[in-house]
């Protein structure tokens, strides 16, 4: 049986999560929303810098498989869901940095695995639906509408609307858009050469403020990011860093 998801960790620290079922489009069944978690919980445990989750073949994730789905009564189907649920969350909350690259159309769950990561690279392949209402079910109601608005979200669930990849990059959920996979790949690149360049403990703590921050009023954000400074002062890489400057090294 083929790995749902595949797992590779580079020497640098870049972990690849890379979804594997592209005879069925990469819909997301059981075995990989089950591998999806164990993955982002591999990439903590194993400590890496920058996670990335990709995809083979033409389409990032078809959403939920719903050959699965059939023979399944409510129990089964509500269990299934929830794993998706998990595998989301804990890419949501990985520590480190989280890019999702997309050079083809992400449906619903492939809208969810996309939008938990930080980041989002595509080429102009890529496309993003959420026609859960549609199919007579419910889903992808909360990630996106926080991105790219609720009444743009609306819009996509109430009426199968696909957004482009440019669209996506206009709203804010396409972070960079690139003109073919050569351009993609050259700004992978780039972006994890920062990354592992930068000290892990600040971009750990920058990452925080911001997903806790928007969650929060103002003077909750502020004190989110006042505990953050403590830690950082406590850790004291930022010591080195600042020697750095004007000595002439990067």
């Amino acid at each position: 049986m083929t790995e749902a998801v595949l797992w590779e960790m580079s020497a640098e620290g870049v972990a690849t999560l890379t979804l594997n079922r592209p005879e069925a489009r990469n819909a997301l069944n059981t075995a990989m929303a089950e591998a999806l978690l164990a993955g982002a919980r591999r990439a903590v445990a194993e400590q890496a810098r920058l996670v990335l989750v990709r995809a083979n073949g033409p389409v990032f994730c078809a959403g939920a498989d719903l050959k699965e789905r059939k023979g399944m009564g409510e129990d089964q189907v509500r269990a299934r869901r929830l794993k998706g649920f998990a595998a989301y969350e804990a890419l949501e909350r990985l520590p480190m940095p989280s890019i999702a690259v997309l050079q083809g159309p992400a449906v619903g769950s492939g809208g969810e695995i996309a939008a938990a990561c930080d980041m989002i690279v595509a080429t102009p392949a890529a496309s993003f639906r959420t026609p859960e209402a549609l199919w007579g079910t419910v889903g992808a109601t909360q990630r996106l509408p926080r991105i790219i608005g609720k009444r743009l979200a609306k819009d996509m669930m109430f009426t199968g609307r696909t957004l482009s990849a440019e669209e996506a990059a206009r709203a804010g959920l396409v972070s960079r858009l690139l003109p073919d996979e050569a351009a993609l790949e050259a700004a992978l690149a780039e972006i994890a050469r920062t990354i592992l360049a930068a000290p892990a403990g600040a971009l750990r703590q920058a990452k925080r403020c911001i997903d806790e921050g928007v969650e929060r009023d103002p003077r909750a954000a502020l004190a989110t990011e006042l505990m953050a400074i403590e830690e950082n002062l406590a850790e004291g890489a930022w010591r080195a860093t600042m020697a750095g400057f004007g000595s002439g090294r990067p």
